[in-house]
């Protein structure tokens, strides 16, 4: 089944790289900026279909996502003790996000804009980012997990 989480990963991957996101950033954007971009998704997309009917195959999902990442980072050519230390640094992050929009939905428009610049802080105009995850959000909700995973995508 894992080669099925390539389709939910590559559809992460495909939001993270709008060119739109990246145009407040003051210079060109760089792993980080997408690696950052790329965990936000990934956390409203947990956030999104996390139910317990959903939890084993979120788990899966999850630490292929992360082995993807891992993978990522050794293409770049960091070697094993980076690798260890960035992966820890990135899976903090991560739980951090997951942490900070886990009330989402009961957030006022100012404290959602606090939420994202927590992550976002080199970016401009984060009112623009809250409007998208919400945009994000609401194509996710009208998806079906098991489609997502089958490959059945429409952005």
């Amino acid at each position: 089944m894992d080669k099925n989480f390539i389709n939910i990963y590559n559809y992460l991957i495909n939001y993270t790289r709008n060119e739109k996101l990246y145009r407040s950033l003051d210079r060109n954007d760089n792993f980080s900026d997408r690696l950052t971009l790329f965990l936000l998704h990934f956390a409203f997309f947990l956030k999104n279909f996390k139910n317990e009917e959903n939890k084993e195959v979120l788990q899966k999902i999850y630490d292929f996502n992360f082995r993807q990442l891992e993978l990522s980072i050794r293409e770049i050519g960091y070697g094993d003790q980076s690798i260890n230390k960035k992966m820890k640094v990135y899976i903090n992050l991560f739980h951090s996000m997951v942490s900070e929009i886990h009330f989402w939905d009961g957030f006022n428009r100012e404290k959602k804009i606090g939420k994202l610049s927590i992550f976002l802080e080199d970016f401009k105009n984060i009112d623009e980012f809250v409007d998208y995850f919400e945009d994000f959000r609401d194509k996710l909700s009208k998806k079906n997990l098991n489609y997502l995973i089958k490959g059945v995508i429409n952005s």
